[in-house]
């Protein structure tokens, strides 16, 4: 994870400290005395947030760095220091602008952070701060991440690496996924036997948590050992369910993202031709490697599959002139020319890679290949091209133009010495990716790795169909192949918002040479909503998830000019949220008040906050602090126990500590409106550290609901529905009705589906309404 460093002498220590019979730790002067991470997958998508205290414990100012190894697939959306109570927030810039300030900061002697290569999977962020005698600083890291599917699993990767002891160290990882968690598991390699116990792992149907909060002595190596044990990767693997059908869709916002990889097809066969790097710069290690990864291979390959070896260095050669069948016979030849394959002379590489795609072409036209196959070149080299054609632009050309489409590339580059944008381009090419091969014992089956990947084709030809009138801005929704153990996402933006159901149409060539394309679905699937909904807006009305989150239901509530809502009490944790009402400025004798929420007021005792929004700032009190905020600044402010950031004029996100995150957006009416007020939206983010004993009008439902609707019947004079829902014991009439969502849009909104129950919700909530009303805007429900 992260490690911090004295500039002047790296993990810098004390004099030890040794009374007799004791061995005590040594005493950092840069001491992190917390480190946290927590991790949100929701749908494949990954949303880390790391957040670090350091303490300067000598009497002089230090320099610091932060260091934290990240995926190469991840990228940072925030990052943040907070130092004698201010924030400075960082801009994240694209890598080459990046670099250039980098270097232009660090001559000034300013904080700056810079993200560099470090090993096969992960990149290494750091930035350093200079800290004065007894102070503490505060870092925070928000990097995000798409899980992709490899060989039938999610993988994501914390690296651990503090390189001293942390008081109070705690990873926890939240995985919710709507089509359900097929399996769930954990890996710390850091971890011995006797310690494995200490992660923390619960699965239900649809969400999973895991959670490692190792004690100081839980972090030693031995009882009298100054070492840490964390120093590794703790590794999340897990998979969805799946079925035959076209996938599932998951609606956020307005947008859809389509995850397709169904299982139990036929296999395809495949045609692999292997084109194999045997120049002097292979001799040794690399040529012993490649070889036992090719005779591994050639043992995985079925029956029904073709291949062809070519041999190259500053001339090729063709195992056997032709492609072959990989009967055993065949591959017990292959393999004994393998075994004898030894490196010498120079790098050619444009002729064997044209050379194997003339063998593809004519063992096409000869119908010597299966009709419905995968055909692929996998080269493997660990040079740059330096005889025959050695222009890196000309021979892509030449690649590109002799394949025309037909098969795919896949390029391999063993070591750091390769060219490897070369091969990454030449493979982009061609449908194909490229792949660096690391230099370790492991060489093998990094290659073997990688084969797997593309060792069993079971799709052909797939095209993804959506409704054409109903979908907009659809990313790629056309694909050579399918292979085992991937996945296939496609993502768009839906145009009509009143779209209940989405169609979507898979159509593939599979194995079976009976039809021409294999029809995977013809059905509807239903859209399903993963932003948990527990919020309350305009005129209030509240939104409520129901049944796992793939559907909600809504209500108003009317009350007075003045009133105060309770929205959230936990009196476990002593926390509470209310609301106080605006009416509009007029109203005619024939209608009803409309009310808003005109303040908000959230508190916590035991962290001795209280925080009061209006629509014209926001007052923050905390111990004898008092901080105020006008809404016409975006401000950032971290402390001990909340964080606050207030986009200007727009909405702000406070956290506080560790119980709940909330969004708060800020609603403008037009100025000098003769009706209506500026007023306020209230969404929450994240409660699941609140107790199970929390309620209010929004706090009773943050523990799952679940709603069984029936009885379907169209609404008269409009196309909406009608149902009953049985919920809580009641049985309630309820309209299919499309709310608001403001978070992202706070003048039009996202519209979100849901089930309308009358009368402010009776007999969805507790009691009614009006028992929800306190008498101050820091009162909690039952005080």
């Amino acid at each position: 994870m992260e490690s911090y460093r004295q500039k002047r002498h790296a993990n810098s220590l004390s004099n030890d400290q040794k009374p007799a019979g004791r061995t005590l730790k040594p005493e950092r002067e840069l001491e992190i005395y917390s480190m946290k991470i927590e991790s949100k997958v929701t749908s494949r998508f990954a949303h880390n947030v790391v957040i670090n205290r350091v303490v300067n414990r000598a009497n002089e100012s230090r320099e610091a760095f932060f260091e934290m190894e990240l995926p190469k697939t991840a990228f940072i959306t925030n990052f943040s220091m907070t130092l004698d109570g201010v924030t400075y927030v960082g801009a994240v810039k694209e890598k080459q602008v990046a670099q250039q300030q980098y270097q232009q900061a660090v001559s000034r002697g300013q904080s700056a952070g810079l993200v560099k290569a470090s090993g096969r999977k992960m990149e290494k962020f750091k930035v350093s701060v200079n800290i004065g005698p007894t102070k503490k600083v505060t870092f925070e890291l928000t990097y995000e991440e798409l899980l992709k599917r490899n060989l039938g699993k999610y993988e994501m990767n914390i690296r651990v690496k503090p390189e001293q002891f942390v008081k109070h160290f705690q990873i926890d990882v939240l995985i919710f996924e709507p089509q359900g968690i097929a399996f769930l598991n954990v890996d710390a390699k850091f971890l011995t036997n006797n310690l494995t116990s200490i992660v923390k792992k619960t699965l239900t149907a649809t969400k999973g948590h895991v959670s490692f909060k190792p004690t100081l002595e839980q972090q030693r190596k031995c009882p009298d050992c100054h070492e840490t044990i964390l120093d590794g990767d703790f590794i999340i693997v897990y998979d969805v369910n799946r079925d035959l059908s076209a996938g599932s869709v998951q609606v956020v916002n307005g947008y859809f993202v389509h995850h397709f990889a169904p299982g139990n097809l036929p296999r395809i066969p495949k045609n692999v031709i292997f084109v194999i790097d045997q120049s002097g710069s292979m001799t040794g290690t690399k040529m012993r490697q490649t070889n036992e990864a090719l005779l591994k291979i050639l043992d995985d390959m079925g029956t029904e599959d073709h291949f062809a070896i070519i041999t190259f260095h500053s001339s090729f050669k063709i195992w056997k002139n032709t492609i072959h069948q990989a009967t055993s016979n065949t591959v017990t030849k292959a393999k004994m020319f393998v075994e004898n394959i030894i490196a010498k002379g120079g790098t050619n590489i444009n002729d064997p890679m044209l050379k194997a795609v003339n063998l593809l072409n004519k063992a096409h036209q000869d119908k010597l290949l299966p009709e419905r196959s995968v055909s692929m070149i996998i080269l493997l080299t660990d040079g740059d091209p330096n005889e025959g054609v050695s222009n890196p632009t000309t021979i892509q050309q030449n690649v590109k133009s002799a394949i025309n489409g037909r098969y795919n590339v896949y390029c391999l580059g063993f070591g750091f010495d390769v060219k490897y944008s070369f091969l990454e381009k030449m493979a982009l090419d061609n449908n194909g990716v490229a792949r660096r091969i690391y230099e370790d014992s492991d060489a093998p089956l990094q290659l073997q790795g990688f084969y797997d990947e593309v060792a069993n084709p079971l799709l052909l030809d797939i095209e993804l169909q959506y409704p054409e009138n109903a979908i907009s801005d659809l990313t790629q929704a056309n694909f050579r192949q399918y292979y085992n153990g991937s996945e296939i996402v496609v993502a768009g933006k839906i145009s009509d918002n009143h779209l209940d159901f989405l169609t979507a149409e898979v159509i593939a060539h599979t194995k079976n040479p009976a039809h021409k394309k294999h029809n995977m679905v013809l059905q509807d699937i239903k859209a399903v909503s993963v932003r948990a909904f527990t919020s309350v807006d305009s005129d209030p009305h509240f939104i409520i998830s129901i049944n796992d989150h793939t559907d909600a239901i809504c209500f108003n509530v009317d009350g007075k000019p003045g009133a105060i809502l309770n929205l959230v009490t936990d009196p476990y944790k002593d926390f509470v949220v209310n609301g106080q009402l605006i009416g509009v400025k007029e109203v005619e004798n024939s209608q009803k008040m409309k009310t808003y929420i005109g303040k908000l007021g959230i508190a916590s005792n035991k962290m001795d906050i209280k925080v009061e929004i209006s629509t014209e700032m926001i007052a923050i009190v905390h111990g004898e602090d008092e901080i105020t905020f006008p809404w016409s600044q975006t401000v950032s402010l971290t402390k001990e126990s909340f964080s606050i950031s207030i986009m200007k004029e727009k909405n702000l996100t406070l956290t506080m500590g560790d119980d709940a995150t909330f969004v708060i957006v800020l609603h403008h009416v037009r100025k000098n409106h003769t009706v209506h007020r500026d007023f306020l939206g209230f969404y929450t983010l994240d409660s699941h550290s609140l107790s199970n004993v929390t309620h209010g009008l929004l706090g009773q439902f943050y523990n799952e609901v679940n709603a069984v609707i029936r009885n379907f019947s169209p609404r008269l004079h409009q196309d909406k529905l009608r149902a009953t829902m049985i919920v809580k014991g009641h049985k309630l009439r309820v309209t299919r009705v499309y709310e608001k969502d403001y978070r992202l849009d706070s003048n039009r909104g996202t519209n979100i589906p849901c089930w309308f129950i009358r009368s402010s919700g009776k007999g969805f909530i507790d009691g009614i309404a009006t028992d929800y009303v306190v008498s101050s805007l820091f009162d909690s429900l039952h005080s």
